[in-house]
């Protein structure tokens, strides 16, 4: 699969660059390191302005334990009218210099990566940044700063106040998207309804037109069980939930199919043949996606009133401070940002022209 930044990397600079906000993410995880790595690369830079969002005192430990010895900072408290050259750190820690224990899941590590996110979550509904790019976080660290959150992708969305969402999963041209996210397994079952299908399909199909520029989308739905059902004889979720919903999509005026075999769908490239493919919970459509695209997935979350992507690989809490973590998915999910940041811009300015 082509690399996104294929597309970019030749190209020269646009006339205007949007602004994101980037979280470092857990600050003894690689965040800081691939966040790094792909902001002092001018190649991406010159189609975005960056604000780094976290602690500057994060930043510098990661940066000269890395040997990123020459990176210029420039810390501030609030959004400054121009970016300056180097780096521009928006310091949520409030002057304190926060331990970084690499590798260690910590109470404070938790609670700096999601302050950082709430303010970044903040400039996005200001309108002070156009997009928002999120490092990986521990949802073990979160916990133990007492957030009860599964994520990053439900947190957002209650803080801007979005019911409807829905996380998918891109790189390039295979799209996946999810019926339900961050539950037990045990409760998928009851959690799979017609109506939770119809609002994601809608949500994905209006993503597509008005995020990615496809008019006419094409969904590929999956099955629940073995086989899709296999005629019922493993399960009636596909003809009493699946296919309903499907139906009552078509009516809608939506281009769905299916319900595939998700065992099957992926390995005979079926999902080359649609914009996108909406899997009934999190693995479903994860474990294919991972084996895929690990390298270059980004995480997007779909019908937010902000965009907002992220990197589609943890804290890898194991290679933290060694240099040895890929910048290659945090890259495409800056470019990702950049691109939906200036369409949903692009659609603003043609609608205020008539």
């Amino acid at each position: 699969m082509q690399d996104e930044t294929t597309t970019y990397r030749d190209h020269p600079a646009p006339a205007r660059r949007p602004r994101i906000a980037v979280t470092l993410g857990d600050p003894n995880g690689v965040g800081p390191e691939v966040v790094l790595k792909c902001l002092t690369d001018s190649r991406l830079t010159k189609f975005m302005e960056p604000l780094v969002v976290g602690s500057a005192h994060v930043l510098k430990v990661h940066a000269n334990q890395l040997g990123f010895r020459d990176v210029r900072l420039h810390v501030v408290q609030q959004v400054p009218e121009r970016l300056d050259d180097g780096l521009t750190v928006l310091d949520v820690a409030g002057g304190e210099k926060p331990t970084v224990a690499f590798g260690k899941v910590t109470e404070a590590g938790g609670r700096l990566a999601m302050k950082a996110v709430e303010k970044a979550t903040d400039l996005c509904l200001e309108g002070q940044v156009e997009a928002m790019v999120t490092a990986p976080i521990s949802k073990e660290a979160i916990a133990l700063a007492g957030y009860d959150t599964p994520g990053h992708t439900e947190f957002i969305a209650r803080r801007a106040g979005c019911d409807a969402f829905t996380m998918m999963m891109i790189s390039d041209g295979l799209r996946v998207g999810l019926v339900t996210g961050h539950i037990p397994i045990w409760d998928v079952p009851k959690a799979v309804t017609k109506e939770a299908i119809l609002e994601k399909i809608r949500i994905i199909g209006h993503s597509l037109i008005e995020d990615f520029g496809i008019l006419r989308p094409k969904l590929a739905v999956l099955g629940l069980n073995p086989h899709a059902g296999d005629g019922g004889v493993l399960g009636r979720e596909e003809a009493e939930i699946i296919l309903p919903a499907l139906e009552q999509a078509s009516e809608e005026g939506h281009l769905v199919f299916g319900p595939f075999p998700a065992d099957s769908f992926f390995a005979i490239g079926g999902y080359r043949l649609y914009d996108a493919v909406l899997a009934m919970y999190h693995d479903q459509g994860l474990v294919p996606f991972k084996t895929l695209a690990f390298e270059s997935g980004v995480n997007f979350t779909a019908g937010l009133p902000l965009v907002r992507t992220s990197p589609d690989h943890g804290t890898a809490y194991n290679i933290a401070g060694e240099g040895e973590a890929s910048p290659g998915s945090m890259r495409s999910a800056l470019y990702l940002a950049i691109d939906i940041a200036r369409r949903r811009s692009d659609a603003v300015a043609r609608r205020k022209a008539g």
